[in-house]
């Protein structure tokens, strides 16, 4: 089924590979519930969420497309959904319509991954731009750790300043951050993960984690929250949703697009500059995102992590068959993930590193050309300053063409484009944002 001889692997080097991957990624399961508890879900019901979208869409990824990729609710979208779209409109959207965008995306997602339109969507948006969205939700996110934190802090005199750096939560998160990058940089494999685990030892021994209870039985608190499509249309369409389901879709299809290429790529899965399988792996996030959004989580998106079960030999889909198999597994410990994740100090270091990671894409924007560099300066700037991914995709996508046809190449830039431009004026200026 695997097709292990054929992709010079074996069973055991296959496990070692997924549970490699799992280490690298299972962060999620923490982080997730602790951005969105600040929109309301209950923890427990983020955490199942996380867990269930993970396990099918990773599952789909092993059984059917039989890559080693792993695929869970991606950081920036998570952060995105919480702070841009329900805290952002003060009480006007709760996280159930929130939740009706990501059911819509989803679906969306899935014609689109079905069709060819996914690739040509993707050929349509310049590089430049591909890259500074990635680099911005890194900022993003990133800025997020700071401030859940408390490392950055609200400040009248130019709204952010330092913390107070001698706080016992500060301190945490600073000694956290500091085992976490030393771990990345000796590679040990689940760094990010290990770091969680120390850095709750140290919080526990020093009374700033309270632990009650670890295992139980995994259920959901609130049952299936979306499930009716004509319903969650209709809830996008009365609060005008557009932009938000628009910018679901265009993160997760260029970050899962070039995740999964680069991570085939490193396990020399590539035919020359084609994935083979590609509408079967494709549709993993998508369904992914369906799933999660009934359950109670944001987009699902590959995981560059991925690349490190690659590293060890995973090369099939037992890889991610095993991922999978280990996230049913972690479903038991709900109880110890609530307590968790009530520290700021635990969750906040990942932030931190994995926006670092993110911000690697910055080098390869052709910063020499200004019609190409400010468009790409804005999305990144704009992204952690209005806390909102779509706003700064906005201001990318439309001065993009604007400074292409003052150059006299409008003709470069693909039709699709000024559309977008048209609607993010619309959606800037008529629509909440």
């Amino acid at each position: 089924m695997f097709q292990l001889k054929q992709n010079g692997t074996t069973v055991k080097t296959e496990l070692l590979a997924g549970l490699t991957t799992f280490l690298t990624m299972v962060y999620i399961i923490i982080v997730n519930p602790t951005i969105l508890k600040d929109a309301g879900v209950p923890t427990e019901q983020v955490f199942m969420a996380t867990i269930i979208a993970t396990v099918i869409a990773t599952g789909w990824m092993a059984l059917v497309a039989n890559y080693p990729i792993g695929v869970a609710p991606g950081m920036g979208l998570n952060a995105y959904f919480t702070y841009s779209v329900v805290l952002a409109s003060k009480g006007e959207i709760d996280y159930m319509t929130a939740f009706a965008s990501v059911f819509v995306a989803g679906l969306i997602f899935v014609i689109l991954s079905l069709t060819p339109l996914r690739a040509k969507l993707i050929s349509a948006i310049p590089n430049n731009l591909k890259l500074a969205i990635t680099a911005g939700i890194g900022l993003f996110i990133a800025f997020l750790g700071l401030r859940m934190a408390n490392v950055v802090v609200a400040n009248d005199a130019n709204l952010v300043g330092l913390g107070d750096l001698t706080s016992p939560g500060v301190i945490l998160t600073l000694v956290g951050l500091l085992i976490t990058v030393i771990l990345m940089v000796r590679n040990v494999p689940g760094a990010i993960f290990i770091g969680m685990v120390i850095i709750g030892i140290i919080a526990f021994f020093t009374g700033q984690l309270h632990i009650k209870d670890v295992t139980a039985v995994p259920h959901l608190p609130e049952g299936i929250l979306m499930w009716n499509p004509i319903e969650a249309i209709g809830e996008v369409i009365e609060h005008s949703l557009y932009g938000v389901v628009f910018s679901f879709i265009l993160v997760t299809l260029f970050d899962t697009t070039g995740t999964m290429v680069g991570v085939a790529r490193q396990a020399g899965l590539m035919k020359g500059e084609e994935l083979p399988r590609a509408r079967k792996a494709l549709l993993a996030d998508s369904i992914g995102t369906t799933f999660g959004a009934m359950f109670g989580t944001s987009p699902t998106s590959a995981y560059v992590e991925s690349s490190a079960g690659v590293a060890v030999g995973g090369r099939t889909g037992l890889t991610t068959l095993t991922v999978a198999i280990l996230f049913i597994i972690a479903s038991f410990f709900s109880p110890l993930v609530a307590s968790v994740s009530g520290v700021a100090a635990i969750t906040s270091p990942a932030l931190i590193i994995v926006g670092s990671l993110m911000i690697a894409s910055v080098k390869h924007i052709e910063w020499n050309k200004f019609e190409e560099a400010l468009p790409a300066f804005l999305i990144m700037l704009i992204m952690p300053l209005t806390s909102s991914i779509s706003t700064g995709i906005a201001f990318g996508f439309i001065v993009y063409p604007i400074l292409k046809l003052v150059k006299g190449q409008g003709a470069k830039v693909h039709p699709l484009l000024y559309i977008f431009a048209v609607l993010f004026v619309i959606q800037l200026l008529f629509l909440p944002h």
